[in-house]
Parts: structure tokens; sequence; C-alpha cells
């Protein structure tokens, strides 16, 4: 779930939360309103979130995790019990 919130969720809503935080930090220190929710520029917000998702899923497949190399041995049953998969190096 943690993972999920932090490579989906959260690209998604982050330009959007640093737009809001900046369109409060930037009024004037008598306006103190609502933030108009019509006025904000929902298809820019948007799209940074797509961009920023996609990019976020780019680099966690691409460059996470290391290549194994060797034989895969998938799981099997072996003298009553499971023989997890693993792999075998090369020789």
């Amino acid at each position: 779930m943690l993972r999920v919130l932090l490579t989906i969720v959260l690209p998604l809503v982050l330009p959007t939360a640093i737009y809001l935080a900046w369109v409060r930090t930037t009024q004037p220190a008598g306006d103190s309103g609502p933030v108009r929710w019509r006025a904000l520029p929902w298809i820019w917000l948007a799209g940074a979130g797509t961009v920023l998702l996609v990019l976020v899923l780019f680099v966690v497949n691409v460059h996470f995790g290391s290549p194994e190399t060797g034989l895969y041995v998938p799981p099997r049953w072996e003298n009553g019990h499971i023989v997890p998969g693993h792999v075998e190096p090369q020789r």
C-alpha cells in the first residue's frame, strides 16, 4: 500500500499541492479568503501530475533492482515439501 501511495498517488497530487501552497503563500496579507477552485489551471496541474507519474514509474521500473544472471528454477514439490523458486548461477 505504501508503494502505491509513493509511486502513484503522490506524483499525481504533488503538483496541485505545491501550486495550492504557492497560491496561499503569495496572497496579500489582508486577503485570507478561500481559494477559488474554478480559477485553478486544472489542465496544467493534471498534465504536470501525469508527467511526474510517468517519470516516477519509469525510474522505479528501469533503475531499481539488479538483473539476476543464471537459470531460474521454478518452485517444485519434492519429498513432501515445496522447494521455493530460485536462480542458479551460470557455470
